[in-house]
């Protein structure tokens, strides 16, 4: 829905025991293949189609990932792919035809492009024999849209102009996982299967769509005592949920309101680097209070998509100086205040509707956990 995240390197820390804590386990208990595919099975909502195939790659992903596949790990992912897909590996969008072709002739008026001419390059034969424009009134998928894009990048010369050889799709597969995070998860740690033609094309498989989806989800450190925050992280981009309660922090210390949604830094800062954010602004206003110089605030705001940002002196003097001025202890993870933007979004959404709407599903399959016991 909105913002890829760049993957933190490190290994991965257990996430939950049975109920909702996010910390890593003193004893790390075994557990076979067989038994967890057997596990995922029967946790599964009841419609879930090829259920043993579902269990077999979401086990596989654990597995490569080295996450722990308790029932709250377990439960996190179906929750979270139940509510992208309802456990489709390319879920049909509704009235996509008519997103993307608005979507190009907004792309065509912005390059004062006329429509006459995208209407002349849309109407060429592609690859399949098919014109383009009646491949894209065809399509119900984001990998048929994505594919339709990467020919039109790769053969017409008005499709490179358009798009600047960026495909747009940038989303896909059963967790509807950014197409970047894909493919820099893939350099950073490789990918246990086989490449048939690109990362890209992988996201929109089921073995590639869950397993870059539980790294996405999962596949990062974070001190979380409820699993909605990481919910939070996945749709606004890692830490964000832990840097939204920084940023609150800093309002609280400072006076000066600020947006929370997670983003630390402008990280364009301009031809001159004289660019700041509201949030680096508000910060460096305390510096004196916080016996920080601008230098050192801004090497610490530029951790923000890392663990190491939580262990900063710019992080632990914030909130110092917030819990001494508003003389209460202040949360270290807030769901971010996000309005969800998306061609495919058609009402008013938020990352908090978002969370809370997995987490429902999530704490109903922990509910089943227990009962299976």
């Amino acid at each position: 829905m909105r913002r890829g995240s760049k993957l933190l390197a490190g290994a991965t820390l257990g996430v939950l025991l049975a109920a909702c804590s996010t910390g890593p386990k003193m004893v790390r208990p075994e557990y076979r293949p067989t038994e967890v595919r057997a596990r995922i099975v029967r946790l599964l909502p009841a419609q879930t189609r090829d259920r043993a195939a579902w269990a077999a790659d979401i086990q596989a992903a654990f597995a490569a990932l080295d996450i722990e596949p308790d029932d709250g790990n377990l439960c996190a992912t179906l929750a979270v792919t139940e509510q992208e897909s309802t456990f489709s590996a390319d879920p049909v969008v509704p009235d996509l035809a008519r997103i993307a072709r608005s979507e190009i002739d907004k792309r065509a008026a912005a390059h004062h492009i006329p429509k006459f001419a995208v209407s002349a390059a849309l109407r060429l034969q592609s690859a399949n024999g098919k014109r383009y424009d009646e491949r894209l009134a065809g399509i119900r998928t984001e990998r048929e849209l994505s594919l339709v894009y990467e020919e039109l990048i790769a053969s017409v010369p008005l499709g490179k102009r358009l798009f600047a050889d960026a495909n747009p799709v940038r989303t896909g597969g059963p967790m509807q996982v950014g197409i970047r995070f894909a493919e820099e998860h893939a350099r950073a740690h490789g990918y246990p299967y086989p490449i048939k033609e690109s990362i890209r094309r992988e996201v929109f498989t089921r073995r590639g769509g869950m397993y870059f989806g539980i790294a996405h989800l999962l596949g990062y450190p974070a001190d979380y005592e409820k699993m909605i925050f990481r919910f939070a992280d996945f749709n606004a981009g890692i830490h964000a949920s832990r840097n939204a309660a920084f940023q609150k922090a800093v309002s609280v210390a400072s006076g000066i309101p600020l947006a929370l949604d997670g983003d630390l830094v402008l990280h364009d800062r301009g031809k001159d680097g004289s660019g700041i954010g509201s949030t680096e602004r508000a910060v460096r206003a305390l510096g004196r209070q916080l016996d920080l110089g601008d230098a050192r605030i801004r090497r610490d705001l530029e951790k923000g998509d890392t663990a190491d940002f939580g262990t900063s002196r710019t992080w632990q003097a914030v909130f110092a100086l917030a819990e001494q001025t508003g003389r209460h202890a202040l949360p270290r993870a807030v769901i971010p205040q996000i309005a969800l933007e998306s061609p495919k979004i058609t009402r008013k959404l938020t990352t908090e509707w978002f969370a809370k709407r997995v987490d429902d599903r999530y704490q109903r399959c922990l509910r089943k956990a227990a009962s299976l016991r």
